[in-house]
């Protein structure tokens, strides 16, 4: 299915990207920066893109849904510059119901598109959805079967970019590829508070249509639940502390939130480095990270309980490769 109203975007999608989130990457602040990077310019953030080509769907796939549950296999195949337009197109790959017959889940793959035709971002995601009429029979059941992760090799870098002349001091971060170990654990400290009127703007700005967001009497508890990716985009800007040269989301490998969050809930967030490759790209290394969003009050790394389920303090688990300047 082709989704309706492309959508051109500019300089100010990338002022109110930086006024919601807590943004510091110095290659999508910076022309100059980005420019001493091998780019022609600073291009816009990656999940500022991925925002705008999700929201495209929300009406065709998600308007109705009782929660968006997770991603896989998403690969950003473009930098998006100011100026271009996005379109987006999804396929329906996987349905099951649920055993209460009332809902069940639905798998889409959608790919974001610019004015040339050009593929910028391509990734599965999955969501629940209520019955037209809960007494009809359950359609044939379709899981797709998807790939833990990207693999490294698969990953798609912008042309051009080369990281052997980059200025650690601009960035404000010392650390390069290097210096990070698989199984490591970055505590990034910050946290942020959700306001209620900051969602409503990002929702609005992204044109993220979906009732539970807006419509506070879509939940029987009265709450407008908050968008998956705003806690994306919260948690990837207070990654900085730690992870201040991971500059690039080349993959989302695969994600879940985990835990619904509302206005009022204070985000925090670690990362664990479970994986690194080098690149063809001069002076690119590539870490594969688990960003974990969590509402839980003190530092800490635990995800799951003994049973295997999420804690009830993690809103999201997000499994990403992100590029960073080498040494060598």
């Amino acid at each position: 299915m082709v989704h309706a109203v492309p959508r051109t975007v500019g300089p100010g999608e990338r002022a109110l990207y930086t006024a919601l989130y807590p943004s510091r990457f110095a290659l999508y602040s910076s022309d100059v920066f980005a420019r001493a990077c091998g780019l022609p310019a600073s291009p816009l953030e990656d999940l500022a893109a991925f925002h705008v080509v999700f929201g495209k769907s929300v009406p065709d796939v998600s308007l109705n849904a009782v929660a968006n549950l997770g991603y896989a296999e998403g690969r950003f195949l473009a930098p998006v510059w100011p100026g271009d337009t996005l379109a987006t197109s999804s396929e329906v790959i996987g349905l099951k119901q649920n055993s209460n017959g009332k809902s069940g889940v639905v798998w889409v793959r959608s790919t974001g598109v610019n004015q040339h035709g050009a593929a910028v971002m391509s990734y599965v995601r999955w969501v629940m959805v209520r019955k037209r009429a809960p007494d009809a029979p359950a359609p044939e059941t379709v899981v797709p079967e998807l790939a833990g992760a990207v693999a490294a090799e698969d990953l798609v870098l912008p042309p051009g970019l080369d990281f052997t002349g980059y200025d650690f001091a601009a960035a404000g971060s010392p650390h390069a590829w290097e210096d990070y170990a698989i199984g490591e654990r970055i505590d990034h400290v910050d946290g942020v508070t959700v306001e209620e009127a900051e969602h409503m703007m990002a929702t609005r700005l992204w044109q993220n249509t979906a009732k539970v967001h807006f419509n506070a009497t879509f939940r029987e508890d009265g709450r407008r639940l908050i968008y998956g990716g705003h806690v994306i985009s919260l948690a990837r800007a207070l990654s900085y502390n730690g992870l201040g040269n991971a500059q690039i989301i080349a993959a989302i490998n695969a994600g879940s939130h985990a835990n619904p969050c509302f206005a009022g809930t204070t985000v925090r967030a670690w990362s664990e480095v479970l994986d690194k490759a080098e690149t063809a790209a001069p002076g690119v290394g590539a870490l594969r990270l688990r960003l974990v969003a969590t509402r839980a009050q003190s530092a800490g790394f635990a995800l799951r309980d003994t049973d295997g389920r999420y804690l009830p303090e993690v809103l999201l688990d997000l499994d990403i490769w992100a590029l960073m300047p080498r040494r060598g």
